[in-house]
């Protein structure tokens, strides 16, 4: 019994250095000023939760919020993004915080005028919201809607949802104007979208993406080898102690080693000669380090929006974009 119970309390104290481990992994990455609430600057409006009923997913329902920056003027057309698994990057107090980190960079004209959707994962009526407190894919139609590698949420997006905020907002309709992105099977889904849909989006940002066989996604990398080259410009995140495909029984399975399908990712894309930048950190299966550095994935992916004029002479558009001063430019 005292055998058992040295033996059993050094599995414990293993267990617990494990979970103190990973979670400072993690902790060294904090998020910075561009992702809080600064003074001065104009703050968009959230508008939402609002409900999408699809048709593409019969039977599902799903959250939306919609953000919209102050300085957007419906006499101009507003590039567009889309979060999936909105409800984490809508999050004032999570991880990503992405209203904080839009109202910062447009107002230092670091990114454009952006519309932002943040929309959830669908769910049939006897199922879940997803949540903070639960969104994988045990609840709702996650699974479905985000790991196949086929066009159907490429569908929804863009023949149902767009149109939808097209009745309320003036959007630009160059693909160039549009960028999708997400965390986990959300990465994977966004990169999905502008697979299938070049003609509507041409941006990805994903942050430890399940390029991973969960529905067939690890073939990524030699699909990507293996077709025509895309205008597809891609910003990919991940963490060396990410899942690192042990099984049950502590099988290794390399279809189920996010960072080594993140890294076959970048490879492939490397090849092809895709506008491609990268972050592999430390971390774990976790948001914190994506969160960290979203606003920079942000400039780069927005790096060469166009500007009014470059005229050394005249600064007017090297100046905060305060909503005043946009009012009097015009």
């Amino acid at each position: 019994m005292k055998i058992f119970l040295v033996q059993l309390s050094a599995s414990l104290m293993f267990f617990s250095a494990f979970l103190l481990s990973a979670d400072s992994l993690d902790d060294i990455y904090k998020l910075g000023p561009d992702s809080l609430p600064q003074d001065g600057v104009p703050k968009g409006a959230v508008t939402g939760p609002l409900t999408h009923a699809s048709q593409v997913f019969p039977d599902t329902t799903r959250h939306y919020w919609v953000y919209v920056p102050a300085q957007y003027d419906a006499a101009s057309p507003a590039r567009l993004m889309v979060f999936q698994d909105g409800h984490a990057f809508v999050s004032l107090d999570g991880a990503y915080r992405i209203p904080n980190v839009l109202d910062n960079l447009i107002y230092r004209r670091e990114m454009p005028i952006t519309i932002c959707v943040f929309i959830n994962p669908g769910r049939l009526p006897h199922q879940k919201e997803s949540s903070s407190s639960d969104w994988g894919d045990r609840i709702n139609t996650r699974p479905k809607e985000y790991n196949e590698l086929n066009d159907h949420y490429a569908q929804m997006i863009v023949d149902e949802l767009i149109p939808t905020l097209k009745n309320d907002f003036n959007i630009s309709d160059a693909p160039n104007d549009r960028a999708i992105g997400g965390a986990s099977s959300g990465a994977i889904c966004a990169f999905t979208v502008a697979w299938h849909r070049t003609d509507a989006f041409r941006k990805v940002i994903s942050t430890i993406g399940s390029f991973t066989n969960i529905r067939g996604g690890h073939v990524y990398p030699e699909l990507i080898r293996n077709s025509e080259k895309k205008p597809i410009r891609v910003f990919i995140q991940e963490g060396m102690n990410d899942n690192r495909g042990k099984r049950r029984g502590g099988k290794y399975d390399p279809e189920w080693d996010w960072y080594l399908q993140n890294r076959k990712m970048v490879e492939a894309l490397t090849e092809k000669g895709y506008d491609l930048n990268y972050s592999f950190g430390i971390g774990t299966h976790s948001n914190k380090h994506g969160g960290a550095m979203m606003p920079e994935m942000l400039r780069w992916i927005w790096r060469d929006y166009p500007r009014p004029t470059d005229d050394p002479m005249d600064d007017a558009n090297r100046q905060l974009l305060d909503v005043k001063m946009e009012d009097e430019l015009e």
